[in-house]
């Protein structure tokens, strides 16, 4: 037989076996299958599939980066190396005494306070970097206005579902973002701006789903999940939701100020605040969020496509315009 038709052969048997493949090993005759070892390894190939999609998407902006400067410097009838001097390196100026001083102001301890002077030169290069780099983002933008530039590399989508938490928006917002958060996480707290500035910007473009998942080192955390479940049984989440984001302080007696700011019947509330009810329901959340890749919060699923920690809104206006734009393409 040729290896041709062998290579044949063989892609037939796996495909005609695909299903017995499935079963990977055995016990006692009893089989683990693919199924169930995918399963327990969930996060960890989400982070795999991550990680190989940020290194594509890395390689795809490159070879993009350089075909945009390539057509421009042909167009200009220049050298790419000119066109980068004359848009980049030439429209960068140097950092005033100022901006220097406020750099090394804000970074002393990291400078193991070494005076300005011997770390000035420092300053500057990283500033200098720091603003080529912006300059250059900045013209490939100009270009991409002037060359017509597409992406269809789609990132890896992780299901993550709502968990029957309340919902901001309207269910047919074509983009969803689930937060898995923790009310004593500071950097939780420093992202609330941020999804409020979301769904002001978006309005029925975005529906947000807010999911628990309070950190075993974090004291308060667990309380104030069920504290905002018993506002919940109330009807009141989000009012509660957003005044246990903004309290600097978390305990019993704040937990019960709260419900009377936010008009709760406080009876049924206190009642509510020291039973199990919403124990197995916060487990569920931490549960689900361990499983898709959540290892610290706040962890954002925009669509499935994960992003981690108090990010600026430029970041969530990034994938938020491609979700969009690619609702837009399918529908």
């Amino acid at each position: 037989m040729r290896a041709s038709t062998l290579a044949v052969a063989a892609v037939a048997l796996w495909a005609s076996g695909a299903h017995a493949a499935d079963t990977i090993a055995t016990v006692a005759n009893k089989p683990i299958t693919r199924a169930q070892v995918e399963e327990r390894v969930k996060a960890k190939l989400a982070e795999v599939d991550r990680a190989r999609y940020d290194a594509m998407r890395e390689g795809v902006d490159e070879l993009v980066r350089e075909a945009l400067f390539a057509e421009e410097a042909q167009a200009r009838k220049i050298t790419v190396e000119q066109l980068q001097k004359q848009e980049v390196a030439d429209k960068v100026g140097p950092p005033t005494d100022a901006e220097i001083k406020e750099i090394y102001d804000a970074n002393k301890e990291q400078l193991d306070g070494k005076p300005l002077e011997a770390v000035k030169d420092q300053i500057v290069d990283y500033m200098r970097q720091l603003r080529l780099q912006e300059r250059n983002a900045a013209f490939v933008r100009e270009l991409k206005a002037k060359y017509p530039t597409t992406v269809s590399l789609r990132p890896p989508v992780i299901e993550v579902g709502t968990g029957g938490r309340p919902v901001l928006g309207p269910a047919d917002a074509p983009v969803t973002i689930i937060e898995f958060s923790d009310y004593e996480c500071p950097y939780c707290k420093r992202a609330e701006p941020t999804v409020r500035e979301v769904l002001k910007a978006y309005k029925d473009k975005v529906r947000f789903v807010y999911r628990d998942y309070p950190l075993p080192f974090h004291e308060h955390a667990r309380p104030a999940s069920v504290a905002a479940r018993c506002a919940d049984a109330q009807g009141k989440f989000w009012d509660y939701h957003n005044k246990l984001m903004s309290s600097e302080q978390l305990g019993t007696d704040k937990y019960k100020s709260l419900a009377d700011e936010v008009g709760l019947d406080r009876a049924k509330f206190d009642e509510c605040l020291t039973s199990d009810k919403f124990t197995a329901a916060i487990e569920k959340d931490v549960e689900d969020g361990a499983k898709a890749g959540v290892n610290g919060t706040p962890s954002f699923f925009i669509n499935g496509r994960m992003i981690d920690g108090a990010r600026p809104f430029e970041s969530f206006k990034e994938i938020i315009d491609e979700e969009i734009s690619w609702s837009q393409k399918k529908g």
